[in-house]
């Protein structure tokens, strides 16, 4: 990647050693014992649009790449939303489903989300439920309309429509749940590459981390999920409550994550399920998930292992290989069941996630085009879907909405961070004029 990589890498090592520093006077060593707010059940984005779903595709809303939207499932409809897409890009669309708090799930209950043609015909479709844990928590399926020399159906540019609705039996008195929608495009490449499925091979699990954790407190959702590097992480969560992260993980590297729910006592019931940590990738599809049981002792889960990301991941099997197909943001999500509190008490309860990016970071393919949004597809060194470093290794505004972003991000407030930012914005200026 050359001297921006090394570049930036040396940037993130500032923002890492600051968060630090900072961290050790602002909150890293409290104890779990203070009291929290009552969890927030999902954090929607800001700039949702509210947009209604119908019954039927002929009022369908319109959704655009690049942008989210708020809605709600009802309990026993199918609702319609419409896509208006060209011949040569890949669009996915996810729907997170939000049940009340108080909501009674059961493990097959959960969500459906497909992507239709104009004759009805089937591009996709995505099934996620609660599982095991049967505790009410936001649930994200993801559908796409993905460009393919080997099918012919969904393959030309027009109207598509997509459809979400629930799964499993209604419980009495259920009510309609919120849901949240956001589109992406994936534009085509420059030059086609081998369909062929990437190289097979256990990659095996990385040991995980060792070392002080450093508090940081999780976002209530994927549009305020908190940027997380390699390290050792300290939260607390409290019975029913969600928290999102996001890890950048460029071309080349592949991401593992670890979550140890701390000892709260001996009880004499377990609590199945009790905390569930999932991955996401930039489009938000779940690729895998952990769960842990708990009596009370502590415990942990751990994410199976996940490819390096390729663009060539696509044309594997399975979800944890498929969705590996682009670098950007990868979300955690950690969950703690409501039940703990029945068993166990409010909490809150103490969260470790040690968190491992590793692998050689190297150039993507060259896109024909921008991703919608760019955003969450940008890799930690700016460039994202443009595949690589540009030839000059000179920066632009781009980089320098990245380093704003990136120490923004590390969430400790103070006059160290000022002092941080002002000496590598200085550093970076002196780097360019060079």
């Amino acid at each position: 990647m050359g001297r921006r990589t090394a570049w930036w890498r040396a940037v993130c090592r500032v923002a890492v050693v600051t968060a630090v520093l900072c961290g050790s006077g602002a909150g890293a060593g409290v104890p779990s014992a203070v009291a929290a707010p009552a969890p927030t059940p999902y954090g929607f984005s800001p700039d949702a649009t509210t947009v209604p779903g119908v019954a039927s595709t002929a009022d369908a809303a319109r959704l655009e790449p690049g942008r989210a939207y708020r809605s709600s499932l009802p309990v026993s409809t199918d609702v319609y939303y419409r896509l208006d897409l060209d011949g040569t890009s890949t669009a996915y669309v996810s729907a997170t489903a939000v049940p009340p708090a108080d909501a009674t799930v059961s493990a097959s209950d959960g969500l459906r989300v497909s992507v239709q043609d104009a004759d009805g015909g089937s591009c996709s479709f995505e099934t996620e439920t609660f599982g095991g844990g049967s505790s009410a928590r936001p649930l994200t399926a993801v559908a796409m309309r993905e460009r393919s020399a080997d099918r012919t159906r969904c393959a030309e540019a027009g109207t598509y429509y997509v459809v979400v609705e629930r799964v499993g039996t209604p419980a009495v008195g259920d009510v309609a749940w919120d849901l949240e929608l956001a589109a992406f495009a994936e534009p085509p490449l420059e030059e086609a590459v081998p369909t062929g499925a990437p190289e097979s091979g256990d990659p095996g699990s990385p040991a995980p981390l060792t070392g002080e954790a450093v508090r940081r407190d999780g976002g209530a959702g994927f549009a305020s999920a908190v940027s997380l590097g390699q390290g050792v992480w300290r939260s607390d969560l409290q019975p029913g409550g969600t928290v999102f992260y996001r890890v950048p993980v460029d071309w080349g590297e592949r991401l593992h994550a670890t979550a140890e729910l701390a000892g709260s006592g001996e009880g004499s019931r377990v609590v199945v399920g009790a905390l569930e940590l999932s991955v996401h990738n930039p489009v938000r599809a779940p690729l895998d998930d952990a769960s842990l049981n708990y009596n009370g002792s502590q415990r942990s889960a751990s994410l199976d292992p996940l490819p390096p990301v390729a663009y060539e991941n696509r044309f594997g099997n399975g979800d944890r290989i498929t969705g590996m197909r682009f670098g950007g943001s990868y979300y955690l999500v950690v969950h703690l069941s409501a039940q703990v509190a029945e068993r166990f008490g409010d909490g809150p309860f103490a969260l470790t996630l040690r968190v491992r990016v590793e692998g050689p970071a190297r150039s993507g393919p060259a896109y024909d085009g921008r991703f919608r949004p760019q955003d969450v597809f940008a890799s930690p060194g700016g460039v994202g879907e443009l595949g690589g470093v540009p030839s000059g290794g000179g920066g632009g505004a781009g980089d320098d909405d990245a380093l704003m972003s990136v120490l923004a991000v590390s969430g400790i407030g103070g006059g160290t961070v000022i002092v941080a930012t002002l000496a590598v914005w200085t550093v970076a200026g002196r780097r360019r004029v060079l």
